[in-house]
């Protein structure tokens, strides 16, 4: 029997989830986040809940966390050199050569993470072949380890000119710089990623570096920390690509940690699309600080194998999660127009809403909901009781500058946080060509149910569906994230039968390569190899990456013919045309899946109970324009199939069912919600 604890540190709150299969049980907690010491929430919250025995037969602790991206967004992290090749020094000013905001004559490019003193060129030069044309200058190498070791350079990143193709030059480069005295850490772009594109390259193994020290203080410390209090299971940190990696492997490689924490719900929203015979699905994870939204089609994550992180390139596979600033703290304020905007800033933990009356002064989107009626009686499992009176003032502060009360502003900031969160769906959805329509929305996060009917209605989305221990949601995520490895290498070829066992020879090294980086023991027989390409027609500059979902033994049984067929019938759902020209395979990609024990069907949840005192309160009702009463009940005590207007209150989140939903329980305890009137 298998127990396992997952801790998802998000911008105000850390969640824990307690899975235990021996008894079927769940236990959920949230604590205020610690942002200057995110590892000290992690730790009181488990000491809250387990005692030192306890902890020790815990078997996995499951992590999803902010710390890289942190140390990017605050650009806090170690000082990196950069070794390159002859004539490539400049490679992270120059880019690509466009703009990100093409209208905008204000723009600036993100500044580099190193400083051009600290670019050393070194005379080398690989083929695209992996051939080498030019040798590699050892002196040259010697002298740029004397300068950095004197400028105090702790970290290296060495990225040459084709090295994809070929390591040798790389790690021959890593070696000097190891017998002539460096200690610090040393990154390498034929590590990091086997694909072309040399600035998007360059760019990911400089983040690499940068990121290194501090994520791998962070681990260290919260790896003694939890072993101090007892824990001594394995220790696993959700990766950006969906899944989870070791701690020793995140130590490593921590560029594939960047976008940890947000992966984290969309792992939880996969194992329940899986559950739900795959139902395709977009997410609204309203947080306190940031709204984010994913694509789950036919049961996973949606895969996107390059990205930007503060106008950054990383060319490593995530899950493509949009994130806004819209979430329960998001703080509402006039523009320079006099139009009310809400986010991104966000009241944080500390002070928090007005309506917490712990200091803060400015409206967020938790007030406007509380003083229309939609938090209920305002009673948190905590034992906090919301202050309406707060929740009112803050919100004339902004609304009575522009004549509007109370009333009227916070219904404006809940129908302008909605539309926000929407445009972001939209945006996920359509670039895609897929029509959110024929979606299902699925609604966590501490605000999530909440907003969810205002999002729906933007959106023409008929279903809704709140899951269990909804505001802990991501931190149960966690529990499912199996371990995975990802590996590719760029070799352009010409589809046909003779490319396609080229590719069988290519992903035989990729799974070699993955094997040898595994850090857990398991049985071969418990591996589940996965395979994709990236594809497009001759004369193309970009691709789309085809998943080969049938192929499940690691190796590519179709013929050109049929990988054809199925590369053109992706490409017209996408673009909705298809050209009549050669198809090249340009990246071949090898995924490494070790399935963590399966969690049994949700089982008894434990957690604080809320005490309603009145089975009805006044609220809003967006859908009649006007205050009606709602009724109010707990979760637990909800009847399988009830209607709106109803308020559904739980320890972590509460539901705002309109007057013109249905809703019901299904097998697993998820609440379906349904607009009755499409």
């Amino acid at each position: 029997m298998s127990s396992r604890i997952g801790v998802d540190i998000g911008g105000t709150f850390t969640d824990f989830i307690l899975y235990d299969e021996s008894g079927n049980t769940v236990t959920i907690d949230k604590i205020p986040t610690t942002p200057s010491s995110p590892e000290i929430a992690v730790v009181e919250v488990i000491k809250r809940n387990l005692d030192a025995d306890a902890l020790s037969k815990v078997d996995f602790f499951l992590h999803g966390t902010t710390v890289g991206l942190n140390a990017l967004l605050e650009r806090k992290g170690s000082k990196v050199g950069l070794i390159c090749t002859k004539g490539f020094r400049d490679t992270l000013e120059i880019r690509r050569g466009d703009r990100d905001e093409m209208y905008n004559l204000f723009w600036q490019p993100s500044p580099p993470l190193v400083p051009r003193y600290l670019r050393i060129e070194i005379e080398e030069r690989l083929l695209a072949d992996g051939n080498t044309h030019t040798p590699l200058n050892k002196d040259q190498i010697k002298e740029a380890c004397k300068f950095f070791i004197k400028e105090e350079v702790t970290s290296v990143a060495i990225a040459y000119i084709n090295s994809y193709t070929n390591k040798k030059h790389e790690l021959d480069t890593e070696k000097i710089f190891r017998d002539n005295g460096f200690k610090g850490q040393i990154s390498l772009s034929s590590m990091v990623s086997g694909e072309y594109r040399e600035y998007e390259r360059t760019t990911t193994t400089v983040i690499d570096a940068f990121v290194k020290d501090r994520m791998s203080n962070y681990l260290n410390s919260l790896k003694k920390q939890l072993n101090s209090i007892g824990f001594k299971g394995s220790f696993l940190v959700t990766r950006s690509g969906s899944g989870s990696m070791t701690f020793d492997e995140a130590e490593d490689r921590p560029f594939e940690t960047i976008m940890s924490g947000p992966v984290a719900g969309a792992e939880g929203a996969g194992e329940l699309s899986r559950k739900l015979e795959n139902i395709n699905l977009v997410t609204a994870d309203v947080g306190g600080t940031s709204f984010d939204t994913c694509l789950i089609i036919n049961g996973r994550p949606q895969i996107q194998f390059e990205g930007k992180i503060v106008g950054l390139p990383v060319q490593s596979p995530w899950v493509d999660v949009r994130s806004i600033g819209a979430g329960g703290g998001s703080i509402a304020y006039l523009d320079e127009g006099g139009l009310i905007r809400s986010g991104p800033q966000s009241s944080g933990a500390v002070p928090g809403p007005a309506c917490y009356g712990k200091g803060g002064k400015k409206p967020t989107t938790t007030d406007a909901a509380f003083f229309l009626g939609m938090l209920g009686e305002g009673k948190l499992a905590s034992g906090l009781e919301l202050n309406k009176s707060f929740a009112e003032e803050a919100l004339i502060s902004v609304g009575g500058k522009i004549n509007l009360s109370a009333h009227d502003t916070a219904k404006g900031i809940l129908k302008i946080s909605s539309s926000n969160m929407a445009d972001a769906i939209r945006e996920i959805t359509i670039e895609q060509g897929i029509d959110p329509r024929e979606l299902k929305l699925l609604a966590f996060g501490g605000a999530g149910p909440l907003m969810s009917n205002l999002i729906a209605e933007e959106l023409d989305i008929k279903e809704i569906i709140v899951p269990p221990f909804s505001g802990n949601f991501s931190a149960w995520g966690l529990l499912g994230a199996d371990l995975l490895q990802m590996n590719a290498r760029t070799k352009i070829l010409r589809l046909s039968d003779e490319s396609i066992n080229e590719c069988n020879n290519i992903l035989k090294e990729l799974f070699s390569e993955l094997e040898k980086r595994q850090k857990i023991d398991f049985s071969a027989s418990n591996q589940i190899k996965e395979v994709a390409l990236d594809m497009r027609w001759m004369g193309q500059e970009h691709t789309i990456t085809l998943k080969l979902e049938k192929e499940k033994d690691g190796k590519i049984s179709l013929n050109s013919n049929q990988l054809k067929d199925l590369f053109m019938n992706e490409y017209l759902r996408t673009f909705g045309s298809k050209l009549d020209t050669i198809v090249e395979i340009v990246s071949t990609r090898a995924s490494l899946r070790v399935p963590l024990p399966r969690k049994s069907e949700t089982g008894n949840i434990k957690q604080d109970d809320i005490k309603i005192t009145n089975n009805k309160i006044k609220c809003y009702s967006f859908k009649k324009d006007e205050i009606i009463d709602f009724n109010i009940v707990s979760r637990s005590d909800l009847k399988s199939d009830s209607s709106g207007p109803i308020i559904i209150v739980e320890s972590t989140a509460i539901t705002y069912v309109d007057a013109n939903y249905d809703v019901k329980k299904d097998k697993d305890n998820n609440l379906i919600i349904n607009n009755r009137e499409m």
